[in-house]
């Protein structure tokens, strides 16, 4: 806690007590879900801040599966913007890749796994929620690989963690950022109709399977 103090620091709003961190993880994590949500490179830089923050909090809260994703996120965002950049002129919009159901079904496989060996491993560390705490980062994992690929189906991922993520972090008393998960949930439903509607109106790419879900 001691390490982390200055995210710590609190002071209570409306009658509830939020803490730096709490703040700060909000703003970076709305900006950031927002810019995605208009596919704009640079919701990866801000991104890899609000991982930076969030992975501080989760830990101070033994949520170490959490904390951890976080790490992976930052690597992952700094993945991404690199393959986003690289583009060179060619806008995001005209590169989106469809989705097939076989590679979604292997997704599912994956997460499943990670999940499992998760939760073992955060049951010996003695971490907060372990189920809860493994399937957030095996789905969030998911979802980051897709968005990097530029598949409108990381959405529906998102939303999944979204929907688990709201009452574990209410119950952690981090009430702003359960708040934020609230309008992450908003956001991941525009965010996917908005780049279903991109990826078909470009001239399609090679499939990825017989039936697509941009």
């Amino acid at each position: 806690m001691d390490t982390f103090s200055f995210l710590a620091i609190s002071h209570p709003v409306a009658g509830v007590t939020l803490s730096l961190g709490d703040l700060l993880g909000f703003a970076t994590g709305l900006l950031c879900v927002t810019l995605t949500a208009r596919a704009h490179i640079w919701n990866f830089p801000v991104g890899i801040l609000n991982s930076a923050i969030l992975g501080l909090v989760f830990f101070d809260q033994r949520l170490f599966a959490d904390s951890l994703l976080q790490i992976v996120f930052i690597a992952l965002s700094a993945l991404g913007w690199y393959q986003w950049s690289t583009r060179g002129k060619t806008s995001v919009a005209q590169s989106f890749r469809g989705t097939g159901w076989k590679e979604q079904l292997i997704l599912v496989m994956v997460a499943t796994m990670v999940a499992l060996v998760l939760w073992q491993v955060l049951l010996k560390v003695k971490g907060s929620a372990p189920p809860l705490d493994a399937l957030i980062t095996a789905l969030s994992l998911c979802a980051q690989w897709q968005l990097n690929r530029r598949q409108a189906s990381s959405w529906l991922w998102w939303i999944a963690v979204d929907l688990i993520s709201v009452p574990l972090y209410w119950s952690r008393e981090l009430y702003l950022i359960s708040g934020l998960y609230v309008v992450f949930l908003g956001i991941c439903v525009q965010g996917w109709m908005h780049w279903r509607r991109l990826a078909t109106s470009q001239v399609p790419c090679a499939p990825t399977g017989r039936e697509s879900l941009a």
